[in-house]
This record gives structure tokens, C-alpha cells and sequence, in this order.
């Protein structure tokens, strides 16, 4: 078993994925609300951020506002929903997401 874990900082993704997975019958996943490091650190005045740079990272206002999805899967799984991603987001684009799998070495509660 695997954790698929899927950040996505463009957010109108969240729900093409979530259809497409479904579609290929994966299915129970959990999406959290989260905020990257830059919302937290634009506004700390001892860091060494200067000029452009604090700029940049102000810019983000309603878009700092990540969606970090999670799916335990079995190995099949894993691959078609790497897939699925694949096709409705460009990872390789830049400020759009990260994804990665880590080993579940037990899982309780998935039903039958």
C-alpha cells in the first residue's frame, strides 16, 4: 500500500482530478486546505528577504491557498493514478503542484 500525495497550487484542478480519479474507480481520498511557507514568511521583518523578493511573494494573496490531497492506494492503483494526474495537470508547470508516494506499512478502517 501506498500514500499518494498530491499538492496542487492551482486549485480549480482539485475537482477535474478528483472526477477523473473517480472515474477510473479511485475513490476515498481526503482533500486538505493548507498554506505554503511563503504566506508565512512574507510578513516576517528579520528575515533577509529584500526588495523583488518580498514582492514576488506578496503577490499571491488568493493564491496561497494550497489543496493537498491524499489516497492510500495498492500498487495498481498507484501507477493508473499517477496517470489520471498526469493527464488533467501539468506538474511540470511551474506554481502548479508536487506529487509523490510514500509506503503504508498498515492501514485500518478502508472497509472491504
Amino acid at each position: 500500500m501506498n500514500l499518494l500525495v498530491v499538492i496542487l497550487k492551482k486549485n480549480d484542478l482539485v475537482r477535474e482530478i478528483c472526477h477523473e480519479l473517480a472515474e477510473e474507480g479511485i475513490r476515498g481520498g481526503t482533500i486538505l486546505d493548507g498554506h505554503g511557507m511563503a504566506s508565512v514568511i512574507e510578513d516576517m521583518d528579520d528575515l533577509p528577504i529584500f526588495g523583488m523578493i518580498r514582492s514576488i511573494l506578496a503577490d499571491d494573496d488568493d493564491e496561497d491557498i494550497a489543496k493537498t490531497m491524499l489516497f492510500v492506494v495498492n500498487d495498481e492503483e498507484l501507477e493508473k493514478a499517477k496517470k489520471t494526474i498526469h493527464k488533467a495537470a501539468s506538474l511540470d508547470e511551474p506554481n502548479t503542484g508536487i506529487m509523490f508516494a510514500l509506503p503504508v506499512s498498515f492501514v485500518e478502517g478502508l472497509g472491504a
